[in-house]
């Protein structure tokens, strides 16, 4: 009784210091500030800069609490979601917030007390409300590109320092005196394989409105190593984006012929079928379309003059060109999903087995595009096949009975957490129970413009 009392009591001290800032926050708002002058403006300013802080610092303690309650059994997938749909954040930045919070926050341990944070010092800077999220990213990249041969003591030092200075400077100047301790630190540039190996990586951005997508990382020696000899074989002259007879005049620039080398060493390795077989068929590219979308890319790959249809759909979730799918088409094996023009509805394929077929899957990527669990942005490469019903209450392995849903949210529905039902559109509803199922329309963007965002409690009498 008493533990009971104790967490009311601090529920309603927190709730109720959370009403005093939303009505403070209600007189800001409500108080024109047109005739206080530009210096109480820069007092105010830095006021609020110094509120949004502690706010961070606050927020990063609870999704620390969150990812590791320590009045609970422990984080479940349940609760990611309820953060994913009440705070609309990505699940990028979810995972950011919960792995920085791992890092400023003590850890339980086991047996004994409490493990303090790997970074002591941003920690209490954090808590304090001294730095902001840039000065955080500043310190924490400095402290991880340093080598692992240090000792803690040096590290420790340097994140001591790196702090010190974020409490009175900027970022950038951060960032600067970062890598100048790091070459004070490790003035030979010494890493070893479990440094590189911890270092690379690669990062490909979104695709902007021209479909082209920024790409960065850090490539370890071997992997530089093939990426040189496929740039060398990419010489003027040789492997043009379109080969033509006689060769044409090679005006590329060295940074696009190296674009091209990693485009032919991609294109080669799918084509020769040495990368093995995922979920079910062999690695390769997978894009959906209509036929009638296909029909029209063809008449406008012949005739420049008419228009080019919308692009297409990869597995991955990128839009493919029309010209581009069709060229590709022609020079390798792809999976390409095409639905019937007049109904956009797949064609039908059963199965009375559990494992769904090839062929099954890319019915999938054609009607789900991706995980079909309300906003889950997991793209069809990376789901399973879900039944619905599900295959332990006697579902059946046919085409319009099996839908995407990433390992999470396939698990849950496995267990019972979730529950899912065949919508009226054939596309798969879920639900937790608590509310009427709901579609994902995460992969299909084009519905939420022919919706209310915001539809009236009560139909209209």
């Amino acid at each position: 009784m008493g533990s009971r009392v104790s967490a009311e009591a601090a529920r309603q001290r927190i709730s109720a210091a959370l009403d005093a800032i939303d009505a403070a926050h209600d007189v800001l708002r409500d108080t024109s500030s047109d005739i206080v002058g530009n210096d109480f403006r820069i007092d105010v300013a830095e006021r609020l800069e110094t509120q949004e802080r502690t706010n961070r610092g606050l927020m990063y303690r609870f999704f620390g609490e969150i990812a590791d309650p320590p009045d609970e059994t422990g984080m479940v997938p349940a609760v990611r979601d309820k953060l994913w749909a009440r705070l609309r954040l990505t699940p990028n930045e979810i995972t950011r917030r919960f792995r920085l919070a791992a890092r400023i926050r003590p850890r339980r341990s086991l047996i004994g007390p409490p493990v303090p944070p790997e970074l002591p010092k941003l920690a209490a800077a954090v808590q304090a409300g001294t730095v902001g999220e840039d000065h955080i990213r500043a310190v924490c990249r400095a402290v991880d590109v340093l080598p692992s041969c240090l000792s803690a003591a040096d590290v420790a030092d340097a994140e001591r320092t790196l702090v010190q200075h974020a409490t009175k400077l900027d970022a950038g100047v951060v960032t600067k005196l970062g890598q100048r301790i790091a070459d004070y630190l490790n003035p030979d540039g010494h890493f070893d394989d479990t440094d590189r190996a911890r270092r690379r990586g690669l990062r490909l951005g979104p695709q902007g409105p021209d479909g082209m997508s920024h790409l960065s990382g850090l490539l370890d020696p071997e992997t530089r190593a093939y990426f040189e000899a496929i740039a060398a074989a990419v010489r003027p002259g040789r492997h043009q984006p379109h080969d033509s007879d006689p060769p044409a005049r090679d005006d590329r620039t060295p940074a696009q012929r190296c674009h091209d080398a990693l485009k032919l060493a991609l294109e080669t390795a799918i084509a020769s079928g040495k990368l093995g077989a995922h979920r079910g068929h062999p690695a390769t590219v997978i894009v959906t379309t209509t036929l009638a979308e296909l029909n029209q890319a063809a008449l406008a790959a012949a005739d420049e003059s008419l228009p080019i249809p919308a692009p297409a759909r990869t597995g991955g979730g990128s839009r493919l060109p029309m010209r581009d799918l069709i060229r590709m088409a022609a020079k390798a094996i792809h999976y390409l999903a095409v639905f019937d023009d007049h109904t956009e509805r797949p064609l039908y394929l059963g199965r009375q087995k559990r494992v769904a077929t090839t062929d099954q899957r890319l019915i999938c990527y054609a009607r789900d595009r991706g995980c079909t669990h309300p906003n889950c942005l997991e793209p069809g490469y990376h789901c399973e096949v879900h039944h619905s019903p599900d295959w332990a209450s006697g579902g059946r392995t046919d085409a319009d009975k099996l839908y995407f849903g990433c390992g999470p949210h396939h698990g849950r529905a496995s267990r019972g957490e979730l529950h899912t039902q065949v919508m009226d559109n054939g596309r798969l509803g879920w639900s937790d129970g608590t509310g009427p199922p709901e579609v994902n329309h995460a992969h299909h963007p084009e519905e939420l413009l022919h919706t209310d965002p915001d539809p009236p409690d009560d139909p209209p009498q």
